[in-house]
C-alpha cells in the first residue's frame, strides 16, 4: 500500500460524508422548524433526502468500483478503499445510525447552549426571516426614500 492512499482516501470520504450528511440533516431541520416534532422530522427529513443520498452514493460507488478494474496497484487501491468506504459510511452511517440517533435523542439532538446561540451568527438558510418581513411589508405600502421624478 502507498503511503500516500490513506490521506487521500481519508479526505475523499470525509467530504462525500459531509455532503450526504448534509443533504439529511438540513431536511430534517428543515421538517423541524416547520413544526414537525423530532421524531417525525427526522423520518420526513430522511424522506425527502434519503432518495438524494442512495443516488449519490450509489453513483460514487460504481465509479470507484471501476477504478478496480485499472492496471496498477495504486489505483485498485484506491478504488477499492473509497468504494468499500462509500458503501459503509452512506448506508450504514449517513442512513442508519445518524438518523436513528436524532430519534432516539429526540429534542436533545437540536438542543445548543444558550452561551453558544449567543455567540454564532444567526444564519437564515432556509430565507424564514426574508419570508416573514415580505408578507408583513405587504400589509403596508413601501416607503418611499426618494423620487425619481422631477
Amino acid at each position: 500500500m502507498v503511503s500516500l492512499l490513506p490521506v487521500i482516501v481519508t479526505g475523499v470520504l470525509y467530504g462525500l460524508a459531509m455532503d450526504y450528511q448534509m443533504f439529511l440533516v438540513t431536511s430534517m431541520r428543515e421538517a423541524r422548524v416547520h413544526g414537525a416534532d423530532p421524531v417525525q422530522a427526522t423520518v420526513r427529513g430522511f424522506a425527502q433526502a434519503g432518495a438524494v443520498v442512495v443516488a449519490a452514493a450509489t453513483i460514487m460507488v460504481a465509479v470507484f468500483s471501476g477504478f478496480v478494474f485499472n492496471g496498477q496497484p495504486m489505483i485498485k487501491q484506491l478504488g477499492f478503499a473509497l468504494a468499500v468506504g462509500i458503501l459503509i459510511d452512506a448506508f450504514v452511517i449517513r442512513m442508519t445510525f445518524i438518523p436513528a440517533a436524532m430519534a432516539l435523542a429526540k429534542d436533545k439532538a437540536w438542543w445548543l447552549p444558550a452561551w453558544l446561540d449567543r455567540i454564532l451568527p444567526d444564519l437564515d438558510v432556509e430565507g424564514e426571516k426574508l419570508a416573514r418581513r415580505l408578507s408583513s411589508s405587504h400589509a403596508k405600502p413601501p416607503r418611499r426614500t426618494h423620487s425619481t421624478v422631477r
